[in-house]
């Protein structure tokens, strides 16, 4: 048997690099009805199973410390307590939410049937209050406590427990039957490796995932057209479109690994949507170590991208927009104000330009911006980008764009959703370098969209913003808005927030 490092995942440098002439450059072929048919069932978003079981922590924690309020209740009345019982019950409650994980309570199999178990569920409160106890013994606390307090938190809390995880499995399970919690994916490739695979993940117990189809390019007569009673829905190409339609949450490559050059080709098409790619080891006669797999059950998957922002990262990372763009808005409404009468004093119009612009996985969304042309000059779809003195712009256009006060506007972008305050900055739908469209001069650029865009970037605070006049410019953008996306972190969004306002002093660029 051999055994391969993990450490021969592939990269998407390493995929970028590769070029066998047929890279995806972002116009995607169309799709044949019945694949539109099936993408439009998909529209709508699911619930993940990661957020589920982090949403049940919290109530949980909640739940256990409800229940030793109402254990004091039952015992002392309306008495008010002491410091110590809020401390204890706080400190119980979370030391339950913690060993509960450790025993793996938050797994699927767990909460899919919780009567079967609910003897961990017992031994799991036994402990946590074994500890508690061990801990008032070790700091001569004990005797302040009442143990019949004690006894009736512990019988409350597995009550209450072992209830709302019931109420839980069965909206599990309703949930599944209505597709509101699933995980949607695509089987990339045809054939007897498709059909297996098909069977040993729909073979799989408690199996959440959503087989949407099959895409192929190969012909008929390698890949039959139906493979375990799913359609092939298309080729590849195909699949781009398919993806920006349907809300898909991984692909699933059934390839061998053998076959290195037509799963780099496939590859190096797939990597710029915003899903999981998982590589399946399922018939490999190449054996990885154990840490180089993730799994569908008993499925043994590569892992060879994964979406970015992701599950409670994108929970924190909305909540970081909602906070710092009312912070924004609160802190520039003078200037936004002052903006606005200074433009509607200068030339007739609106105030506000609404533009076009590539935004979440290469949907078309509106951005706002102050006006900084005359209204008969605009350019919405930026086919001739903005240049050095150029007639079009106002006076008071050329001053709000070299301080970039006409982007403020973009706070309220933040603050809706179609913006995030800090990402790859959106480019207009027509936009072009040397009559050319930006995803024909950078191969790869649409994986920039893998993310939300933002209001700004890593890429305009190392200098790279303004006007692009050379291809060179939209390839170091592209390079590090990539960049970005694979080292994200709340502290680096941060980062780049507090440089902004230091980087945009450099105006060389900015006219």
């Amino acid at each position: 048997m051999n055994e391969i490092d993990s450490s021969s995942r592939f990269s998407a440098g390493a995929i970028r690099a590769f070029d066998d002439g047929s890279g995806y450059m972002g116009h995607a072929s169309d799709l044949n009805t019945v694949a539109r048919q099936v993408a439009s069932q998909y529209r709508r978003d699911t619930m993940s199973p990661v957020m589920v079981s982090g949403v049940l922590r919290l109530i949980e924690f909640a739940l256990v410390m409800l229940a030793g309020a109402a254990a004091y209740l039952l015992h002392f009345g309306w008495l008010w307590p002491s410091l110590q019982y809020p401390g204890v019950v706080v400190a119980g409650s979370a030391l339950a939410v913690v060993l509960l994980e450790f025993a793996d309570a938050y797994q699927m199999p767990a909460l899919r049937r919780p009567l079967a178990y609910a003897a961990k569920l017992l031994f799991v409160l036994a402990g946590v209050f074994a500890l508690l106890a061990l801990a008032g013994f070790l700091l001569k606390v004990s005797q302040e406590f009442s143990r019949a307090w004690f006894g009736l938190w512990f019988g409350l809390g597995f009550l209450v427990l072992l209830a709302l995880r019931v109420v839980i499995s069965r909206l599990m399970r309703r949930w599944a039957r209505n597709g509101t919690m699933e995980r949607r994916a695509v089987i990339v490739g045809g054939g007897a490796d498709a059909e297996g695979l098909i069977r040993s993940v729909e073979q799989q117990p408690f199996n959440d995932i959503r087989i949407c189809g099959i895409f192929d390019d190969r012909d008929e007569r390698r890949s039959p057209p139906l493979v375990a009673g799913y359609p092939k829905l298309g080729n590849v190409l195909e699949l781009i479109e398919f993806a920006r339609i349907a809300r898909i949450d991984m692909l699933i490559v059934s390839l061998p690994m053998t076959a290195e050059t037509r799963v780099l080709s496939m590859l190096k098409k797939l990597w710029v949507l915003p899903v999981d790619i998982r590589l399946s080891a399922h018939s490999n006669r190449l054996r990885f170590r154990p840490r180089a797999y993730s799994f569908i059950g008993s499925v043994p998957m590569l892992d060879i991208f994964d979406k970015p922002i992701n599950d409670w990262d994108s929970v924190a990372k909305r909540a970081f927009d909602i906070v710092f763009s009312l912070v924004g808005i609160a802190l520039f409404s003078p200037v936004m104000i002052a903006a606005a009468i200074a433009i509607r004093l200068e030339s007739k119009g609106p105030v506000i330009f609404r533009q076009k612009r590539h935004g979440f996985n290469n949907e078309v969304i509106e951005v706002y911006k102050f006006r900084s042309m005359y209204i008969d000059q605009c350019d919405p779809t930026a086919r001739n980008a903005v240049v050095k003195n150029d007639p079009r712009v106002t006076r008071v256009g050329r001053f709000i764009r070299k301080t970039s006060i006409d982007e403020l506007p973009q706070f309220f972008n933040s603050l809706f959703g179609s913006l995030s305050l800090v990402g790859p900055r959106p480019h207009a739908v027509s936009a072009q370098s040397h009559n050319k469209l930006y995803h024909e001069v950078v191969d790869g650029y649409f994986a920039r969209h893998r993310v939300k865009p933002g209001v700004t970037g890593w890429a305009q605070i190392n200098g790279w913003r303004g006007e692009i006049d050379s291809d060179e410019k939209i390839r170091m953008r592209t390079e590090y808005d990539l960049a970005y996306i694979e080292n994200w972190s709340l502290w680096f969004d941060l980062k780049i927030l507090l440089l902004t306002p230091i980087r945009l002093l450099n105006t060389e660029n900015a006219y």
